[in-house]
């Protein structure tokens, strides 16, 4: 391996890892978002007061 495929390979993994850096907690907002909307929509479902509760 030259000098230069080293300096190629180990620029790509940083590229990896940066990019990775960058998705990975987005996905992790998106799916505590998207938890948090439904336990809402399944609170706000479970209080409604239903024609035989009144």
């Amino acid at each position: 391996m030259s000098y230069r495929d080293y300096v190629i390979a180990a620029y790509a993994v940083f590229a990896i890892i940066l990019l990775w850096d960058y998705v990975v907690p987005k996905l992790q907002v998106r799916s505590a978002l998207r938890a948090a909307h439904l336990r809402t929509t399944r609170a706000s479902a479970r209080n409604t007061p239903t024609e035989l509760e009144r």
